[in-house]
């Protein structure tokens, strides 16, 4: 049964006497798109499981593209509330709330399978998103997918050749101005983006300083080397205990070796952007 128990078609469940339809009906399950459910959680359903569930309204006909493509792919790039995406070559697909549909046409080498779900490759997605998107989201998407896809950014430009006429062709190679796979995480990708787009110098994306005691490297995520600046972008991740403690070691080498460090979260680099300039600025 195709996507059962996670996001399947109804009909196809009921037929095979998987569930009933007074139990699709019921509070266990939620329907997202027509004759597709997924199962109640204790919040909305994500991206990757919307994502699911629209595979399932298009299967045999289309594909997962777009942020859904890359969320499926393990390249999560896009807004928390992004809406699934399909592109369905042919047509004969309505967009309905929460779905985008696209109708691009698609090479055999640009769809892969993942699991039983068929994707837009990281290549053709990271070329779609830079295509669909303004210039900060981007060279987001494509600093993620590259980085996922292990290809050079530079390749797009060879896909973006096959389809001269593709809307917002252009924006292509304003992207690759920017993109870099070295980038460690979207949000890293965004206060990088912020930085440069103001006319600051162009900083180091995952510097290397060398800790000769202990025969190690400490990673910034963004540096000035010739000036000793790093600029740490801290996530979630950094807030577990045990991250924390090991935090305080990494920073202290940094320090003492006359490096000065700047950090910030997603707060800042969404609410208060000049604030981080000023401090960039001056240092």
């Amino acid at each position: 049964m195709p996507g059962w128990p996670r996001a399947f078609r109804g009909s196809l469940a009921v037929a095979a006497g998987l569930v009933t339809w007074d139990r699709l009906q019921g509070a266990a399950h939620l329907r997202v798109f027509p004759d597709i459910y997924v199962p109640v959680g204790d919040a909305p359903p994500k991206l990757a499981l919307r994502s699911r569930a629209a595979y399932r309204l298009v299967e045999g006909r289309g594909v997962l593209s777009g942020y859904s493509a890359a969320e499926i792919l393990g390249a999560s790039c896009g807004p928390e509330k992004a809406p699934a995406e399909v592109t369905v070559p042919g047509g004969g697909q309505r967009a309905h709330p929460g779905l985008l549909v696209h109708r691009d046409r698609l090479a055999r080498d640009e769809v892969r399978c993942v699991g039983d779900i068929r994707v837009t490759t990281p290549m053709r997605t990271a070329y779609d998103l830079a295509r669909w998107h303004d210039l900060v989201e981007g060279v987001v998407a494509v600093d993620a997918l590259a980085r996922k896809g292990e290809f050079g950014p530079d390749k797009l430009l060879h896909l973006a050749a096959r389809y001269p006429r593709a809307r917002n062709h252009r924006r292509v190679a304003d992207v690759l101005v920017y993109a870099n796979r070295s980038s460690g995480s979207p949000m890293e990708s965004r206060l990088r983006m912020l930085i440069e787009l103001a006319g600051l110098p162009r900083p180091v994306v995952q510097h290397a300083v060398q800790d000769d005691p202990t025969r190690t490297a400490v990673w910034l995520d963004l540096a000035y080397p010739d000036h000793m600046i790093g600029i740490e972008y801290e996530g979630e991740v950094h807030a577990s205990t045990e991250r924390v403690l090991r935090d305080v070691g990494r920073y202290t080498r940094l320090v003492d070796k006359g490096w000065r460090i700047y950090r910030y979260t997603k707060y800042e680099i969404h609410r208060e952007q000049q604030r981080i300039l000023d401090e960039v600025g001056r240092a």
